[in-house]
């Protein structure tokens, strides 16, 4: 992005409210550095658990830790698909989608966490690729996604945003089991 204007925090409409709060957890800088140093994090932070606590969850009900990566990918990939059609033009309205569903229905019990961190990593290279090599007016470009004005650079606060929130909790709830 050199040569173009800096790119500062998403500015209020330009994503639902529900998702400032994810907005608001990611530090002030350039929004590609924060995700490339999030991926080596998350990526080292998932790698310390033993295969046997993969498939726990810290209630009944709740999802297990597969599932909460699993999410965190798919998450990561919805909002990279909408970065990517708004900040091409396209108007067409983005549908949300059902977390719960998505959750439900990933196929996470025949995976291995280590398939997941792979997974998770290839991913995050993706969107990498993308938001790295957009350029001012795209990141700001507004579209629609789950009836809301959206800009890609707001989904790119968002996404993460989104991990920065996932791994509150798990620092919450699951802190002995990633040493």
């Amino acid at each position: 992005m050199s040569n173009q204007p800096t790119l500062n925090r998403p500015a209020v409409g330009t994503s639902s409210d529900y998702f400032r709060k994810y907005i608001d957890l990611v530090p002030d800088g350039d929004i590609t550095k924060v995700l490339k140093a999030q991926e080596e994090t998350v990526a080292t932070y998932f790698s310390k658990l033993s295969s046997a606590n993969w498939n726990l969850s810290y209630a009944p009900g709740k999802w297990t830790i597969k599932q909460n990566l699993l999410h965190i990918i798919d998450v990561e990939r919805v909002m990279a698909y909408r970065a990517l059609a708004i900040s091409r033009g396209d108007q067409t309205p983005l549908p949300g989608f059902d977390q719960d569903l998505y959750a439900d229905l990933g196929p996470v019990e025949h995976r291995s966490g280590t398939s997941l961190v792979s997974e998770y990593r290839i991913v995050r290279k993706a969107s990498l690729s993308l938001f790295e090599n957009m350029v001012y007016a795209d990141f700001n470009r507004l579209g629609v996604a789950s009836n809301h004005p959206t800009s890609p650079l707001a989904l790119a606060y968002i996404i993460a945003g989104h991990e920065l929130h996932h791994l509150q909790i798990f620092e919450e709830r699951y802190a002995p089991l990633f040493v």
